[in-house]
């Protein structure tokens, strides 16, 4: 009786062994899952493509002109959800949303469209930030709105940017390299343009 006793407990500890083992090699499976399921959700949920990058300075204009310098940048989102930029940096200076109150006028314009531009962004002297402004962009004409915070962009939307004035352009930069940044609150893009030189004739 107490051999029967004996190999009833052995075999119950091997089968408590076994069991353990499976609950052990399933969870490792889960969190193993669950660790590659969020890395690629992420990979994927955003995906930002930055082009048409221009940085121009009017050395003819003053620095309280809205035409004293201008940066330029399309982003294209091609992740599968939509995205929230944060923040704007040219020369690693953040860019202010809207600031006319200052002698020199910093504000930023957008337009969102889920159209392709294949053309590129023209330089555009003296916007407004009080009024509507429009740019024709090869055969299409953009509706740009005054940024007030942060901007959203939809998965597959386009959305064209202009900086204006952004801090430390001056006519010294002509011809050197400069970036623009863009923060999403999970990643930054980086950019670079040389400063293009402009007139007011342009």
């Amino acid at each position: 009786m107490h051999k029967l006793l004996k190999n009833r407990w052995a075999l119950s500890t091997v089968v408590t062994t076994l069991i353990i083992l499976v609950i052990s090699v399933l969870l490792a499976s889960v969190v193993t899952y669950f660790a590659i399921n969020v890395v690629s959700t992420r990979v994927q949920e955003e995906s930002l493509h930055l082009t048409k990058q221009h940085i121009w300075h009017n050395s003819t204009a003053s620095p309280g002109d809205s035409s004293y310098s201008l940066a330029s940048l399309m982003v294209i989102n091609t992740g599968g959800r939509d995205i929230v930029i944060d923040k704007l940096a040219v020369r690693g200076q953040e860019c202010t949303w809207n600031d006319t109150v200052s002698d020199n006028k910093k504000f930023v314009l957008y337009s969102i469209t889920n159209d392709p531009v294949p053309e590129d962004m023209p330089y555009v002297a003296n916007f407004s930030s009080t009024t509507t402004n429009t740019v024709k962009i090869g055969d299409r004409t953009h509706i740009f709105s005054v940024a007030s915070n942060d901007l959203v962009l939809p998965s597959g939307y386009t959305m064209l940017i202009y900086i204006v004035n952004p801090d430390s352009i001056t006519i010294n930069d002509i011809g050197l390299t400069v970036s623009i940044t863009l923060y999403t609150a999970q990643a930054m893009y980086y950019r670079e343009a040389n400063v293009q030189a402009v007139t007011d004739a342009q």
